[in-house]
């Protein structure tokens, strides 16, 4: 009784004294201190009296080495562990604290090996070193998840052998630091030494283990650690999953390293318990969004929220570990293009992002990439509130509002307040003012007065001017200074603006794109098609080129060539959107092939009209595509399958087709290939523009006005249906109508020579030679600039 209290007493100062002193892997040995001198008398007085069962005197010899390591005796711990011989002590049917002490002491084994220089400089012998070292590791793992179960398992049958009355709920155990470094530390040196595969396989059976309280923090931690290598350090090729037996060499692992095979202990089949039938990741990227979602859950459980100063450091521990798993979450679901998963997973994260910049940031960020453009840029104004003197984040924002949601009184604000940011960050100054030119340029195009579109195009051209002064090495802020200046008709300095675009960045596909139509303003177009030319053979899957093209060789080099584009773009469409394989992400592809603008939901529209974006345009657009679904469900043929962009572009690919065919007057080909447009969009107003162009073609005049009449019923301010409509109203001598209808489309697009040449036309019939006269000047002062497509079919974009 005298020795077990000895034993007793001497394990109970021992922790007692690393409790107050806290051992970690680098600090240096505590020493002989007056309480680890006490704990010495009394293992010793126990050891001495040779009293103890054989069991306690293991147990008193383990305690003692445990002393031996923290006074820094490592040899003799060593020594000690020999005598005992740890490796043959049993793990079945013993009490749960002797499984911490066998724990402890495989683990102590470990840090005395790792402390110890070894006597020859042979480098067999550092290897078996190594793998001794990691073994002891690894057994000394497994014992304490067998530990921690076992405790749990006693603690919870107590509580269930309870009389139900209130009372405080079971608290985790504490690890210490001989069990964490058990845990913890056997993947470490695996990575150390270079072996990523024994590192990731270790990582797995920690985490494969039945979860216990205690070890719950630790397998977020692993399972984010091992979800960082995954992505960064693994790649699909050398990627094994859990259910599958480790490769023999992997090109993971160092080659000049040879690894002998550890030993494997009884216990660990009892510490780790899994199903054949779950889940199985089958590469990487899955395994680490599956531990990484998991790491997510655990974090959302155990956040800490209160506000109280007493919770400041716990909440601020909370928000780190959870901001390191939506970090890791974003670069595993960005790399699959996964936006909308990802905006889901950061709005759970909201929870912990009251004043957090970077949360908020990334959740906008996220919003953006899944398409909801309307919620980040909300989401971007609390952005801006808590980091007001970024002004990336309002430019942000006026490119979205610029984008598809066309809300451009919104992006002037956006961009007025990077403009005033200017002073602060100087280096911004010029893209505010290049985001302003921009919201007038587009305001101009969508103004309905003549008035109204000329101020606003003064206002842009000043700040383009402003931002070029300030940024006269930025090729944008010259490119769009250019592309005003050519929307203003000034060809001469837009020709002498984009040549410094070019300068600047030689191969911008808008930039060779302007200069072509500014050489086709002024009639070289040979010379803009050889300019086309160009920039294809650099951007050969561009479309918007491509159209341009097919204009221009019509003009060049007759319709046949014109025909053969055509159809080489049907070549390429094929190929690029393979809408059978679904792992073709087409939205990634767009965002490649076609700017910003053209991939969102007016892409249609935008193409094919004048190459403006009004206001009452987007509201067209969107009523032409319900139809557009409606008819095509009333039809026999099958649905269109997969996003509605590549479908958009096969649509323009055959209405191209159709104008030059109609150009060389065979109606029978023309209405093929509108046929094949209208089967994809049935009531689009191009497609029904192109039927009346067709009906127009073949004589029949009655026909021809009201499919003119119903593409302006779902686009009202489709200029070329207009003038056709209105010329078709002249010949049947309705003067007052017509007139009416051209000078609509005047005020719509006031420099289309074609309206007014109509309304020149329809003047003069009604007698009004003077008004007429002004009408045909201006008709061929406007032509004598006007390129072969509208300078506005190019992107103004961010």
């Amino acid at each position: 009784t005298d020795d077990m209290a000895e034993l007793l007493l001497g394990e109970s100062k021992l922790e007692q004294c690393l409790k107050e002193n806290a051992l970690k892997q680098s600090s240096s040995p505590l020493g002989p201190r007056p309480k680890l001198t006490e704990v010495r008398k009394h293992l010793t007085a126990a050891l001495d009296r040779g009293n103890l069962k054989p069991e306690f005197l293991q147990e008193a010899n383990l305690i003692m080495a445990k002393l031996n390591y923290v006074e820094g005796d490592y040899k003799e711990a060593l020594n000690t562990y020999a005598r005992v011989g740890v490796d043959d002590l049993q793990l079945a049917a013993v009490p749960p604290y002797r499984l911490r002490m066998i724990a402890e002491a495989y683990s102590t084994k470990g840090l005395c090996l790792e402390k110890l220089p070894i006597s020859s400089s042979a480098s067999n012998l550092h290897v078996d070193r190594e793998q001794e070292i990691v073994t002891c590791y690894e057994k000394a793992g497994d014992i304490a998840l067998l530990y921690l179960q076992e405790i749990e398992r006693v603690i919870n049958a107590n509580i269930q052998n309870r009389s139900p009355k209130p009372g405080p709920t079971a608290h985790e155990q504490e690890l210490g630091f001989f069990l964490e470094t058990g845990l913890q530390r056997a993947h470490v040196l695996y990575f150390k030494n270079g072996n990523l595969t024994r590192g990731v396989g270790r990582f797995r059976e920690l985490l494969r283990a039945v979860e216990t309280r205690t070890t719950q923090n630790l397998r977020m931690t692993i399972a984010r650690q091992l979800a960082e290598i995954l992505l960064r350090g693994m790649c699909e090729q050398s990627y094994w999953n859990p259910l599958e037996d480790p490769p023999h060499q992997s090109p993971l692992d160092d080659p000049l390293r040879k690894e002998k095979c550890s030993e494997s202990i009884q216990c660990s089949e009892k510490a780790v318990k899994f199903a054949n039938y779950i889940f199985c990741p089958q590469e990487n990227t899955e395994e680490a969004l599956l531990l990484l979602l998991i790491s997510e859950s655990m974090a959302n459980r155990d956040a800490v929220l209160s506000r109280i100063p007493e919770h400041k450091n716990d909440r601020i521990i909370s928000l780190q570990s959870a901001s390191v798993v939506y970090d890791l979450l974003t670069i595993a679901l960005g790399r699959r293009g996964q936006y909308e998963m990802l905006s889901e997973c950061l709005e759970r994260a909201m929870k912990f992002a009251f004043e957090e910049f970077h949360l908020w940031y990334q959740f906008a960020l996220s919003l953006m990439a899944a398409g909801k453009s309307a919620r980040a840029v909300k989401v971007l104004k609390e952005c801006i509130r808590l980091k007001p003197d970024d002004a990336t984040i309002p430019l942000l924002a006026a490119k979205l509002c610029m984008g598809s949601l066309h809300w451009l009184e919104e992006a002037e604000r956006f961009a007025k307040t990077v403009v005033d940011l200017g002073d602060k960050t100087s280096e911004f100054k010029a893209k505010g003012y290049l985001a302003l030119g921009l919201t007038y340029s587009l305001q101009a195009t969508d103004a309905s007065l003549r008035g109204m579109q000329e101020v606003l195009q003064r206002k842009a051209l000043l700040a383009f001017q402003r931002a070029h002064s300030l940024s006269p090495t930025d090729h944008l802020a010259a490119f769009y200074l250019a592309l005003q200046l050519a929307i203003s008709r000034q060809i001469p300095e837009a020709l002498g603006y984009v040549r410094q675009a070019l300068q600047l960045q030689g191969d911008d596909a808008n930039s060779l794109h302007l200069l072509a139509l500014l050489l086709s303003a002024q009639k070289h177009y040979h010379d803009a098609l050889n300019i086309i030319d160009m920039a294809l053979s650099e951007y050969p899957e561009n479309f918007i080129l491509l159209f341009t093209k097919v204009k221009l060789e019509s003009l060049c080099r007759g319709p046949d060539e014109a025909l053969l584009t055509c159809k080489h773009m049907l070549q390429i469409w094929k190929s690029c959107y393979n809408l059978t394989n679904p792992r073709v992400t087409i939205k990634c592809f767009m965002q490649r092939v076609w700017p910003h603008s053209f991939y969102d939901g007016n892409f249609f529209f935008f193409i094919t009209s004048t190459g403006s974006v009004h206001a009452t345009s987007i509201a067209a657009s969107r009523v032409e595509q319900a139809l557009s679904e409606v008819a095509s469900s009333l039809q026999s043929s099958a649905p269109k399958q997969g996003p509605l962009h590549p479908w958009m572009t096969l649509a323009q690919i055959w209405l191209h087709a159709a104008e030059v065919y109609i150009g060389i007057g065979k109606p029978a080909e023309a209405t093929a290939c509108t046929q094949e447009a209208a089967n994809l969009f049935p009531m689009s107003h191009y497609v029904l523009y192109m039927r009346g162009q067709v009906a127009e073609l073949r004589g029949n005049i009655d026909e021809a006005k009201r499919w003119y009449e119903e593409a302006l019923s779902i686009s009202p301010t489709h200029v070329k249906s207009m003038q056709r409509l209105a010329l078709i109203l002249h010949q049947l001598g309705r003067y007052s109508l017509a007139e009416k209808i051209l000078r609509d489309a005047v005020q719509v697009n006031s420099t289309a020579h074609e309206v007014w040449n109509g309304l020149g036309e329809v003047l003069q019939a009604q007698g009004n030679d003077d008004a007429a006269t002004e009408c045909f000047l201006t008709a061929l002062e406007l032509e004598a600039s006007s390129p072969v497509v509208p300078f506005t079919i190019i992107p103004r974009v961010l």
